[in-house]
């Protein structure tokens, strides 16, 4: 059944604020079940990990908990290939460090300019460290498409490891990541997806993909600021992680370095409540889709984000619509509503005459809350030739957004845009 945008706006204590959020490509707002499952954990099993006594065995118990549950929001194997950190770039730098000691110079490497910038200075840093080449993949200015022959050429030299986003968060273009996967796979490569932008708007199964490595941070999925990350058990296990030397050998726990966030933690296993609760409550439509491959919270997973990615192809054709149809308004990336399937909601544009801070500043005037600059996308707005004019005006609808809400929003754009025609 379609979602009920009343019942959905009700989970999030935050929305009931006269404001419109459209600043979720950098942060959505967080559901009750992740709030209740970090003042829990607070008040009742405060502790370190692995004591004697009953409060550290409760927190290790959520935990295990919360790692079983973002095993099935990424459908991966097994709870053991969850590694938990701050955030995605504190991940990736920590698995980037351990994978580079397998390079040897003269090695390659393979990043895009259409990703962002954490899920390439890592990368690059590693690679200059190791003595490796680091090829680099364009994207189609005209749509914000990755150059997929660019990355074929790429691969001729064998890399080591490519790194790819899954969607881009300034852009909003989703990659084809299966097909690149497979591409890099049949160059002898390991690929690491950063999945921040897409977790939000559409189901992932890293088995499905094949991928070697895939992560997300929490609070772009209505969690609290943390992070997760997937890795194949066996090469988790044989990569050697910078740790201190009491740690533990085993995955996950030799990359989980000092005392984890264990608060963030258990909000993370409350996200994915809330997701699993969409899915049972609205997701019955894609019981036929689905049920034959997943079964309990893996499928209500899918039902919830795929019900999700249906409504936000209403968001996103109404956005790309506001903005068409306001004057001075430039779109970067796909406007073909044949291929609202090919993005998420996350619409990047500039407004003639005006500073994308300008544009922010005005919205904010009128409880438009949407980002400016270049989001660490750098990349992007180099190639755009943006990065000196300050960037992008970025606006990100999720699944609690309205069309009423996007239509407010045309509207203080279009009030905007006048002000300055006068």
């Amino acid at each position: 059944m379609p979602l009920d945008l009343s019942t959905i706006r009700a989970q999030f204590p935050a929305l009931c604020k006269p404001v419109i959020f459209l600043d979720n490509p950098g942060g959505t707002q967080i559901a009750q079940t992740a709030i209740d499952r970090m003042n829990a954990y607070l008040v009742e099993n405060n502790a370190n990990h692995g004591g004697a006594f009953r409060t550290s065995r409760e927190s290790d118990a959520v935990l295990d908990e919360a790692r079983a549950a973002l095993a099935d929001f990424f459908n991966a194997a097994r709870p053991e290939e969850i590694v938990f950190g701050n955030n995605m770039t504190s991940l990736t730098f920590t698995l980037s460090r351990a994978i580079a000691r397998t390079w040897d110079t003269g090695d390659e490497i393979v990043v895009t300019r259409l990703d962002h910038d954490a899920n390439i200075t890592p990368w690059v840093m590693a690679a200059q460290d190791r003595g490796c080449t680091v090829r680099w993949v364009d994207f189609h200015p005209e749509d914000g498409t990755l150059d997929l022959g660019a990355f074929s050429k790429a691969l001729e030299g064998r890399p080591k490891l490519v790194a790819v986003g899954y969607a881009s968060n300034a852009l909003g273009t989703i990659n084809p990541v299966a097909k690149i996967i497979q591409m890099a796979h049949e160059a002898g490569a390991w690929v690491y997806v950063d999945a921040v932008q897409y977790a939000p708007h559409g189901p992932i199964d890293v088995q499905a993909l094949d991928c070697d490595f895939l992560v997300a941070s929490s609070y772009k999925f209505f969690g609290p600021h943390a992070g997760a990350l997937y890795g194949r058990y066996e090469l988790l296990d044989e990569l050697t992680a910078y740790k201190v030397r009491p740690a533990p050998d085993d995955p996950p726990d030799k990359f989980e370095t000092g005392t984890q966030n264990h608060e963030g933690i258990a909000g993370m296993l409350g996200a994915v409540e809330y997701l699993e609760w969409v899915g049972k409550t609205f997701g019955g439509d894609y019981l036929e889709k689905y049920g034959e491959r997943y079964q309990g919270r893996r499928l209500h997973l899918k039902q919830a984000m795929a019900d999700i990615r249906a409504y936000e192809y209403e968001l996103s054709r109404a956005l790309l619509d506001v903005l068409e149809e306001t004057p001075g308004v430039t779109i970067y990336g796909l406007t073909d509503r044949r291929r609202l399937d090919e993005r998420v909601p996350t619409v990047s544009f500039t407004l003639k005459g005006w500073h994308p801070r300008q544009v922010a500043e005005e919205l904010d005037k009128q409880d438009v809350y949407v980002w400016d600059g270049n989001y660490y996308a750098l990349a992007v707005t180099e190639c755009l030739g943006l990065e000196d004019n300050g960037g992008l005006v970025r606006v990100g609808p999720v699944h609690y957004n309205t069309l009423k809400e996007i239509h407010r929003f045309g509207e203080a754009l279009e009030r905007s845009a006048q002000a300055y025609s006068r």
